[in-house]
């Protein structure tokens, strides 16, 4: 399973996110986290189903070091979480 993939399984089932928001939230097409999305759930599928080990790995992504502004459109969960205003 590809980066992208798990932050979308975790935003949409876990964060409760629509796949507008979705999208909205990763600057892609809703289009994209619906292949996406689908993509995951397969794999999330074959995984318990067969008794599979799911690796998480590859995908293009930066992390938030919470003194940027590039995560999530101006809203920082690191700087938030220190007390620090954006």
């Amino acid at each position: 399973m590809t980066l992208d993939e798990y932050e979308t399984v975790r935003l949409i089932d876990i964060e409760g996110f629509s796949q507008e928001e979705c999208a909205i939230r990763m600057n892609v097409a809703r289009t994209t986290v619906q292949w996406v999305y689908n993509d995951a759930r397969k794999k999330l599928a074959d995984s318990l189903v067969n008794c599979k080990i799911l690796k998480i790995e590859g995908g293009e992504y930066m992390l938030c070091n919470g003194e940027e502004n590039f995560c999530n459109k101006g809203y920082c969960k690191k700087r938030c979480e220190q007390g620090v205003e954006n």
